[in-house]
């Protein structure tokens, strides 16, 4: 009788030892689908050239967070965008790169990279598949080049296998590692905070969250367009030249009239991702209201929308509401989800 439970426990043992196992399959096989919300505008990138599959995206995660991207292998993507931190880095006025060199921007989150239809603050890039080029070239960076890391990356005692399984070739080359991290970012759709909950009908917003959204379409939406809270255009929202003499869009196409001009951010998960504003120059959402409220400069190139009125006008309980409703475009699931760190 002894020996016979014991091997009842046994099988049952074994059967969630291959329950668990088939579970955590099964997990694996949800995160490689892409998945675009109902209330979502179709997305601007195409899986047509190089279908999304497992290998590829658990390729892009592993490049993601290494630093052999770098010259001294000690920099990675992840180290200035945070999956903690919607993928800012936080905390950081402006970015610290390789030999902990000062950028002169704020690192902009990565959420929803697959509705963008240009890239960087100053959209000098337009396609997310060559996106990964410019940090690694750029010598503040990462300070790399694309040969230099295809080179490292095929002497390595594991990426040769790892790019056969992903992409049918052991033979790396520049285009897979840039798919590679595209199919990796391009999962990184934020859309589990409490407004895409309403959007679904799965919950309701308290009084001051529903007068914070009326604010919001009114004073806000022309410009931060639900539900990705962006517009992807390129606006001079007033803060002035700093110090760094960051002209912005300017510096892409050479025209006065972009001079000033930075891409709308995606207002999504603010509380995981201050400071604000390209340069990292305010430090809270109250200061950010405040600037529109009464701090604007009237610079040349200054938004139509806000020459008007001179800014925004909002009166303080206004901006009460108006916080209380920007605090339910967080999105506590994309922060803290585990497919998205470094194993």
């Amino acid at each position: 009788m002894k020996n016979k439970q014991k091997l009842i426990v046994f099988f049952v043992l074994c059967f969630g030892i291959w329950a668990c196992k088939k579970a955590d399959d099964l997990n694996l096989t949800e995160i490689v689908r892409f998945k675009s919300p109902s209330y979502f505008p179709d997305p601007t990138y195409s899986f047509a050239l190089t279908p999304l599959s497992q290998e590829t995206f658990e390729l892009g995660r592993k490049l993601f967070h290494d630093g052999l991207l770098s010259r001294d292998n000690t920099i990675s993507c992840a180290s200035c965008h945070i999956s903690q931190n919607a993928f800012t880095h936080h905390g950081h006025d402006v970015s610290h790169g390789i030999d902990d060199q000062l950028g002169i921007r704020n690192s902009p989150s990565l959420a929803n990279l697959a509705w963008s239809t240009s890239f960087f603050w100053d959209g000098g890039v337009k396609q997310l598949d060559l996106t990964a080029i410019v940090p690694i070239h750029n010598p503040i960076e990462m300070d790399e080049r694309l040969e230099n890391v295809v080179k490292k990356l095929q002497a390595h005692k594991e990426y040769p296998l790892l790019f056969e399984k992903a992409f049918g070739d052991e033979n790396i080359n520049s285009n897979n590692i840039l798919k590679a991290l595209s199919h990796f970012m391009v999962m990184l759709v934020s859309d589990n905070s409490k407004y895409d909950k309403v959007k679904r009908n799965e919950a309701k917003f308290t009084v001051e969250e529903e007068n914070g959204y009326k604010i919001f379409q009114v004073k806000c939406n022309s410009c931060h367009r639900e539900p990705l809270f962006t517009d992807h255009s390129f606006r001079d929202n007033g803060l002035g030249l700093n110090a760094a003499k960051d002209l912005g869009r300017n510096e892409i196409t050479y025209l006065e009239e972009d001079k000033l001009k930075f891409k709308v951010p995606t207002l999504r998960n603010l509380k995981y991702t201050p400071p604000y504003m390209h340069d990292g120059s305010i430090y809270t959402l109250e200061g950010v209201l405040k600037h529109y409220q009464r701090e604007i400069r009237l610079t040349e190139n200054l938004d139509p929308i806000l020459k008007e009125n001179k800014g925004i006008p909002l009166d303080n309980k206004e901006i009460n509401d108006l916080l209380s409703f920007l605090n339910t475009l967080n999105d506590e699931t994309f922060v803290n989800n585990k497919i998205f760190t470094k194993l």
